[in-house]
């Protein structure tokens, strides 16, 4: 209901806080006839409450014209100048606007804005054509925070994860993946999640005195609703729809910008982020240099660092840096995707439910690359790397298996078919490619937390050992069955074990399928070439610590390893447990301990949780290397003291293959595209095709890959060197 308060033309009373009109003075005589020559209005007929920059020639009151004020006015500098920004040339002033308790900068333009309400700008401020721009005094600009004597109903909270609101937590300006990965993923500890409430109120006053604020050289022009916004430096703003209670974090180095018929209310916008056309954010926290445009719709939802969004539809989601997900039929459900993720058209994940409510959930590891209309069923889970191929997966589904092939059965088979290690067997160029892909992309100016992009890093070498072990295991299972007279021969489980592992090292061409029944419900899976991905596997693993172990000598200035320096790695913590925090790969131990310190008030902001990220990335290559060593180890089942020539030479020879197999299939993966008859069939020439897809010859990341893996090769053989007796 509207109300209604008649007014008198009284002189209004102000609360003025000094600092705002410190080196300000009062309107003269003079400058008051002036303006309401030019048809502007006070709601203060002495003007008294208006105050302009007291040094000389610094206020021309001839620049304000048509325009109605109210409450507490502080302007700054106004003279003659113009201020462009592309081709928008306007003259420094206020024309058709009305202001209500507000302090600008210096060389503000203000035109054309008709309601102006609490705010605070900048220097060199544009203001064109907006119908609302108001403040209240109880703004939290997206923070989940509360003022003095507000109910926690008042607290936004953003449901990522799951749509039943079980793992919601509280946006900050700060906020990055890792604290909401934290947050919504260890919901067994109530004092660990009280305390992360308090991390988030902390700095907060809580007072009702509340201003919005539109930092220096930003631009709005063409806009409709602005409220309860905080925007950055530098930030541009073009027809937007309605921004209320949001940040707009921006930098000169950074710069954000909202585009035309943009909605977006409750939530922080990271730096160098670009929202355009259409696109709808409500509760949401988008990451440093993100788009999200052409009608895209973000809810409860957190997106990482480096992400783009086109169309689509995500709903209470948390999503990890370096997402991407272009087409208007896809969507995505509570869900947890751990970055480097790729959804294609006609994916819809998470548009089913098992339960009586929707409180289903899909998390799927780093590298997820779901296919054209594959949809799945919650709960389900899949490991790093995973493609999954197109079609309706109607089972929940646990794919523990990294870098694998996931596909429906044919001819009636309901089970799903897994081929592990399957990118490292038929298409490497893509599996290698993403870390130089990724790199590339990683527009961050400041960044405040590293994000592993390498496929092959700890977390990944953990479900490969996973996985090694549950190959065994089914093999074991797969030759009980045969009969098999070795394993049958056996007394013990533990010999057992060691018969089918070496039934998979001595018969590389074994073709068999095993059964996972853990893998979809119901159903199953069926395992193929198990022996390759097992050979495989292994392969990776040694081709991983070989080349940490490499890159621990180059930065000790060394050429090759030395029992010295052996015993020197040993001595490091061995952390054989991973996580991917938010993109950084952190060992679980820490992830414990930083807990610890937020339980027992050793860390008490979120800066400091973040600093303690920063710690564990200086320490990373430590921890990388003493894993590296433990991997070879587990892996020949002996101290590498221990290992023999004939050892050393099984591990030069298969990390050597794994290179030269990087290369070579890289290189041949990308020559198809220039060789096979149906991709030159659109072409009059090898000219025109050179010149709309590039040269072979020339692709920069093909050729740096050749020289970088050469160099590796020559050194496998040196590192080693110094341990082979």
């Amino acid at each position: 209901m509207v109300k209604l308060e008649y007014t008198a033309e009284n002189k209004a009373t102000l609360d003025i806080n000094k600092d705002l009109i410190k080196d300000k003075r009062h309107l003269t005589q003079e400058e008051i006839e002036i303006l309401i020559k030019n048809q502007n209005k006070n709601e203060d007929n002495s003007w008294s409450n208006v105050f302009v920059d007291s040094k000389e020639n610094c206020f021309d009151a001839s620049l304000i014209v048509n325009s109605e004020f109210s409450g507490l006015i502080v302007l700054g500098v106004l003279k003659k100048a113009k201020l462009a920004y592309h081709d928008l040339v306007l003259e420094a002033g206020i024309y058709n606007s009305k202001l209500i308790n507000v302090v600008t900068g210096n060389d503000n333009v203000i035109r054309n804005s008709y309601y102006i309400e609490n705010y605070h700008l900048g220097d060199r401020v544009i203001l064109f054509n907006i119908h609302e721009l108001c403040c209240t005094k109880h703004s939290k600009f997206g923070n989940g925070i509360l003022k003095k004597g507000e109910s926690e109903e008042n607290r936004v909270w953003i449901g990522v994860a799951n749509e039943n609101d079980g793992r919601e937590i509280l946006p900050f300006e700060s906020m990055i993946p890792a604290d909401a990965y934290l947050w919504s993923h260890y919901r067994d500890d109530e004092e660990l999640l009280k305390r992360f409430v308090e991390l988030t109120e902390y700095g907060n006053s809580g007072e009702y005195n509340t201003f919005g604020f539109i930092d220096d050289d930003v631009v709005i022009k063409n806009s409709n609703i602005i409220k309860d916004a905080k925007i950055g430096k530098c930030a541009y703003i073009k027809g937007a729809f309605k921004l209320k209670n949001i940040t707009i974090l921006s930098s000169e180095d950074e710069t954000s910008q909202i585009g035309e018929g943009v909605e977006m209310v409750n939530g922080i916008l990271g730096y160098g982020s670009k929202v355009f056309y259409q696109a709808i954010a409500i509760r949401f926290v988008i990451g440093r240099n993100c788009q999200v445009k052409y009608g895209a719709r973000i809810l409860n939802s957190v997106l990482g660092d480096n992400s783009t969004v086109s169309c689509c539809e995500i709903l209470n989601n948390l999503i990890f840096p370096f997402h991407e997900q272009h087409h208007n039929s896809s969507f995505l459900i509570a869900t947890t995707i751990m970055g480097q993720s790729n959804i294609a058209s006609g994916a819809t994940i998470g548009s089913n439910h098992n339960s009586r409510s929707p409180d289903g959930e899909i998390i799927a590891k780093r590298g997820f690359w779901p296919g054209l209309c594959s949809d799945f069923k919650h709960n389900s889970k899949f490991a790093s790397f995973d493609l999954i191929s197109k079609g309706s997966y109607q089972y929940e589904l646990d794919i523990p298996y990294p870098f694998a092939l996931v596909s429906i059965g044919v001819n009636g088979d309901q089970s799903v078919h897994i081929t592990p290690a399957w990118w490292f067997m038929y298409d490497m160029f893509a599996i290698t490619r993403n870390k130089y892909k990724f790199i590339k992309r990683d527009k961050r100016k400041v960044k405040i937390q590293s994000i592993e992009v390498d496929p092959l890093a700890p977390d990944t070498m953990e479900e490969i050992m996973m996985s090694l072990d549950r190959l065994i295991g089914l093999t074991l299972e797969y030759l009980l069955l045969s009969k098999n007279e070795a394993v049958l021969a056996k007394k013990t489980q533990e010999e057992k074990y060691q018969a089918a592992k070496d039934f998979l090292h001595q018969n590389p061409d074994a073709d068999f399928t095993l059964n996972d029944s853990t893998c979809q419900k119901r159903y199953g899976a069926v395992i193929l070439k198990p022996v390759k991905a097992y050979k495989m596997y292994r392969k990776i693993v040694k081709y991983f610590a070989t080349k940490t172990l490499m890159e621990y000598c180059k930065s000790l200035k060394i050429d090759y390893l030395t029992l010295d320096v052996i015993e020197k790695i040993r001595k490091l913590p061995l952390y054989t447990q991973w996580e991917n925090v938010g993109g950084q790969i952190i060992p679980s131990e820490k992830v414990k301990l930083l807990f610890s310190y937020i339980k027992n008030g050793s860390v008490n902001t979120w800066d400091a949780v973040h600093a303690f990220y920063t710690l564990c990335d200086y320490s990373y290559e430590q921890y990388k290397v003493r894993y590296a060593l433990y991997l070879l180890e587990q892996l020949y089942s002996c101290s590498i003291e221990d290992f023999s020539c004939e050892l050393y030479k099984n591990i030069i020879d298969d990390v050597t293959v794994v290179a030269m197999d990087i290369c070579d299939s890289s290189y041949s993966s990308r020559e198809k595209d220039y060789t096979y008859y149906y991709r030159n069939m659109t072409y009059h020439s090898k000219k025109e095709m050179d010149n709309v897809i590039g040269s072979l010859k020339d692709n920069s990341f093909l050729n740096e890959l050749r020289e970088d893996i050469k160099q590796f090769i020559d050194d496998i053989p040196i590192v080693f060197k110094g341990l082979i007796s």
